[in-house]
């Protein structure tokens, strides 16, 4: 971002001579673009306010689907509301999500062509690759967090025992299934952070490879503290499927380090104790200038100062 100042005149930037914007350019593109990814999600908001209940009895079915659950004379699962408005604004959170997603590609695509432009052109095809790989993953573990919610829920149900009768209250069963959706697909991103580790070259193939110890045991921690349920199915399942993400990544990061030619440079074969070979042309021993034995000692010889340099009329600035 090049600025040019006016030394005079009411206006503070102009356009550069190369063609580039100005701070001034730079915050209406950003305001244009934010007016249309705002436009873009109260459109996509009002799909979802026409979404949110199909949706919501989607997110309840795990539940739903536990003996007990449901009321046998209407058929309905029994969830408690305690205010008036609850359900009315579960709703309308609901639906503002669902807008996210339907109008993803427009604020994304915004996103990108403000940010773009300050990228180089390896950086812009990492910036693709990357993207196309985050959706499906946040999209497998929002996948694999619905059905550990269901295994999670059965399990926690048969605690509670026969003389005691519970009841969920819909706002707080709702959050729970959704931050369960989010924390897994987020967590699923993690061997994006791998693999940009590896293509930015601050750690090879080998050396994420050597970690393996140190990742499975982080792995299962994490999952024992962010799985809200204490069943050790869910545990078990999220850090099994970021170990298998990461021995992937390690993977494809092996094939980057054989397709840039890593792991060959000179001192890669050599151990800790080997000399190292040097590689350099050596410059040839000649004999020094002779001494003259005449001379007498302490006496420097006479320095020998150069001639005047004649000096014409046109040789001064």
């Amino acid at each position: 971002m090049a600025f040019a100042l006016r030394k005079r005149g009411p206006k503070a930037f102009e356009r550069a001579a190369d063609g580039s914007m100005t701070l001034i350019e730079h915050v209406r593109e950003l305001r244009n673009r934010l007016f249309r990814a705002s436009l873009a999600i109260m459109i996509g908001f009002g799909f979802g306010i026409w979404l949110a209940e199909p949706v919501r009895l989607l997110l309840s079915k795990p539940y739903c689907d536990l003996p007990g659950s449901v009321d046998p004379a209407t058929d309905k699962c029994l969830f408690v509301q305690l205010g008036p408005a609850d359900l009315f604004l579960l709703n309308l959170k609901i639906g503002l999500w669902v807008g996210l997603i339907i109008a993803a590609p427009i604020w994304l695509y915004q996103l990108w062509a403000f940010i773009a432009p300050g990228l180089h052109r390896h950086e812009r095809r990492y910036a693709y690759a990357f993207t196309a790989l985050a959706a499906p993953l946040f999209a497998a573990g929002a996948v694999l967090a619905y059905f550990v919610t269901a295994k999670g829920l059965e399990f926690l149900m048969n605690v509670s025992g026969d003389d005691i009768s519970t009841t969920l209250e819909v706002t707080r069963y709702i959050s729970f299934v959704t931050n369960l959706i989010l924390l897994f697909g987020v967590a699923f991103e993690f061997p994006l952070i791998v693999l940009m580790l590896n293509f930015v070259g601050i750690a090879s193939a080998k050396r994420l490879l050597s970690w393996w110890r140190v990742a499975i045991f982080v792995f299962f921690a994490f999952s024992a503290v962010v799985t809200p349920t204490p069943d050790p199915f869910g545990m078990t399942a999220l850090a099994l499927c970021l170990s298998a993400l990461y021995f992937a990544a390690v993977g494809v990061a092996f094939i980057n380090d054989r397709r840039r030619g890593r792991g060959k440079e000179v001192y890669a074969g050599i151990d800790d104790d080997e000399v190292s070979p040097l590689e350099f042309d050596k410059d040839p021993v000649v004999a020094g200038q002779r001494v003259d034995s005449t001379a007498p000692i302490g006496v420097p010889e006479p320095i020998a100062r150069p001639a005047p340099i004649e000096r014409r009329y046109d040789d001064m600035t």
